[in-house]
């Protein structure tokens, strides 16, 4: 009976590897929309949308199958619990990037706007840390997911750059105010997909250490 729980845990993460996979593509794709102006790559973002749906579905009700079965305690049950939270912010991922893919279809009606050079960088970082951070969970490697929480800091920096930089396009060009804010958004967009994972890390240094450390909760409480 232990053996066959193993074997179903198994299988849990490597739909939640699956799962990751996709979200990593549909970043891809979003970028490679806005900043090569491909439009046909939508339809592609959107379809993935519907995979990962699907894929949340899927999760939600093998774990709530196996609470309800095996009744799991202590170690367990906290892993199934961090199953379910990871597979909300890996939809939440997928949410993000189809945003990105309706701003950028607004924007391809526009002239380019070339400022916000690293939005791309920043994409790059945001698909290293989903991935990064389903590897952390699968291979409960809390070293691994200090790393992604410490590149969520680049991130961050990343962001207030494109805004600053963006802010100042306006102020000299009036004109571009729309396209700048939009820009804007799809920068918010990887900061929040960042935060998502960043949210799966916390998760994994809870159950590895046994450390909460979202707000700084472990911080104020030894201080």
């Amino acid at each position: 009976m232990e053996r066959h729980f193993d074997e179903e845990l198994k299988q849990l993460k490597q739909k939640l590897l699956r799962m990751a996979d996709t979200s990593q593509e549909m970043i891809g794709l979003a970028v490679a929309l806005l900043c090569d102006r491909n439009q046909g790559l939508a339809e592609e973002v959107f379809g993935l949308e519907e995979k990962v749906n699907h894929m949340e579905i899927e999760i939600e009700e093998d774990v709530l199958r196996l609470l309800a079965l095996r009744q799991p305690a202590a170690g367990d049950l906290r892993l199934l619990t961090a199953i379910l939270k990871i597979n909300n912010d890996l939809e939440r991922v997928a949410d993000q990037t189809c945003n990105i893919s309706e701003t950028a279809l607004y924007l391809l009606k526009e002239p380019p706007l070339r400022p916000a050079v690293d939005i791309p960088r920043m994409a790059s970082l945001a698909q290293k840390m989903v991935k990064n951070s389903i590897e952390a969970f699968v291979n409960q490697d809390a070293a691994r997911a200090q790393e992604v929480c410490r590149d969520d800091d680049e991130v961050d920096r990343l962001n207030d750059k494109i805004f600053r930089d963006l802010l100042d396009v306006m102020m000299k060009d009036t004109k571009t105010i729309t396209r700048a804010v939009d820009l804007m958004l799809v920068s918010r967009n990887l900061e929040r997909i960042a935060d998502h994972a960043t949210n799966i890390c916390e998760d994994v240094i809870f159950i590895v250490e046994g450390k909460n450390i979202k707000h700084h909760i472990q911080d104020n409480v030894q201080g």
